[in-house]
């Protein structure tokens, strides 16, 4: 039995319409028999006059679609933002969600997500006291260092600083012009190289190398770099897609350095650019990234701790099984949960994720279980937070293996 896939209608929001990706997505989109519009994101307004949700496009009322795609630049995130939740709160599917491209948009807070969840990174530092620059520096591991404004991009506001005197003069001017920066490890062995695998839903669809033009040890393209072919083995490839269902992003760019210690990841984007990768792979990534919201397009974003939490005493929490944990000592399969009112959602054991886990399902050590259910129960279970141990050393570059 042949299924057709139906006709929709979708929405890019992109201030670039003549843009290589917004071209090639539309293309893509209308080559696959659906509707799309172009539409500047500056020309929406958000109306929270009625009862429920609304947008007006350019005075007027919106058009109905199914689904939208966000093309949001870094100069109007806050805007765009705003008019891609307004969107999910209308229970239209957006491609990336406004809570990941937000995360995703942060640096820092992309950074601290990732490291949470054991992502390898350049060692990274945040400080504002002018006072604590030079021992942040010594703690990723002293000069050179890289200097990264938070919501740079296409390598603008990227500084590779050759010694601790250039670096804390450079970040004691950003600082005091008010900009917020990194300071970052400078990965000597990438060689001014790095990888870019692009993500869309669970899987790695093309991966290109940019390589940095002669002695600039920036690679990206719109800074001269050019681009080959690469062929990721399966590490590479399984950072890549955990740091985007991180992130929480269902398509993105992964931009990692090729160290000593493996894949390190330096950034994930939520609007990827598709010209280069394009170019260098010879694949039809537009049509791959409408082929994934065509088949999701069906389940809008939805926030779970709101839905779920709307019943008195319900709501969504996550438990680890740390040793001696009261848990692992009453109960040791996911059926026993259910029996007392917990439902377990996805179950992360090291690096695997297990989505809807059987009853019978054993629960082990250091797994981690997002559920839901009774918190008075759920709280009862939470073991005894652990007491995180005062570091004294330099500590070493973060292993990605």
């Amino acid at each position: 039995m042949t299924t057709t896939t139906p006709s929709l209608s979708l929405a890019i929001l992109s201030r670039a319409p003549d843009a290589y990706s917004t071209r090639r997505l539309a293309q893509a989109a209308v080559d696959r028999g659906h509707r799309v519009r172009v539409m500047d994101t500056l020309r929406f307004g958000i109306d929270l006059s009625e009862d429920t949700p609304d947008l007006q496009y350019r005075g007027r009322s919106l058009p109905e679609f199914d689904a939208v795609i966000p093309r949001i630049g870094t100069s109007i995130t806050f805007f765009g933002l705003a008019v891609v939740r307004q969107f999910e709160q209308m229970d239209i599917h957006t491609l990336n969600s406004s809570t990941a491209i937000a995360n995703s948009r942060d640096k820092l807070r992309a950074n601290q997500i990732l490291a949470r969840h054991n992502i390898g990174l350049p060692p990274t530092t945040f400080v504002r006291n002018r006072n604590d620059v030079l021992p942040a520096i010594e703690r990723v591991g002293g000069a050179p260092v890289v200097i990264k404004l938070l919501e740079g991009t296409q390598g603008i506001g990227v500084i590779l600083a050759p010694d601790t005197t250039v670096a804390g003069a450079v970040i004691e001017t950003l600082q005091s012009t008010r900009q917020n920066v990194l300071i970052q490890k400078f990965i000597a062995e990438s060689k001014g190289r790095d990888v870019r695998a692009l993500v869309v839903g669970d899987q790695v669809v093309a991966a290109m190398r940019r390589v940095a033009k002669g002695d600039e040890f920036r690679s990206n393209v719109h800074r001269g770099g050019s681009t080959e072919l690469v062929e990721l083995d399966e590490e590479y490839r399984s950072v890549a897609v955990r740091a985007a269902q991180i992130m929480g992003l269902r398509v993105a760019g992964v931009d990692m350095l090729e160290s000593e210690h493996g894949p390190l990841v330096m950034e994930v984007n939520s609007s990827p650019g598709l010209e280069g990768i394009e170019g260098a792979t010879g694949l039809d990534i537009a049509g791959a990234i409408i082929d994934h919201l065509t088949l999701h397009v069906a389940f809008p974003e939805i926030d779970v701790r709101q839905q779920l939490s709307v019943s008195a005493n319900y709501g969504v929490a996550e438990l680890t099984l740390n040793a001696g944990a009261s848990l692992l000592e009453t109960t040791s399969t996911v059926g026993e949960l259910r029996e007392r009112d917990i439902t377990v959602l996805t179950l992360h054991r090291g690096h695997t994720v297990i989505p809807n886990p059987k009853d019978s399902r054993e629960l082990l050590e250091d797994d981690r279980l997002l559920c839901f259910g009774n918190l008075q129960v759920m709280r009862d279970l939470v073991p005894e937070r652990r007491r995180r141990r005062r570091r004294t050393t330099v500590q070493p570059l973060q292993s990605a293996r």
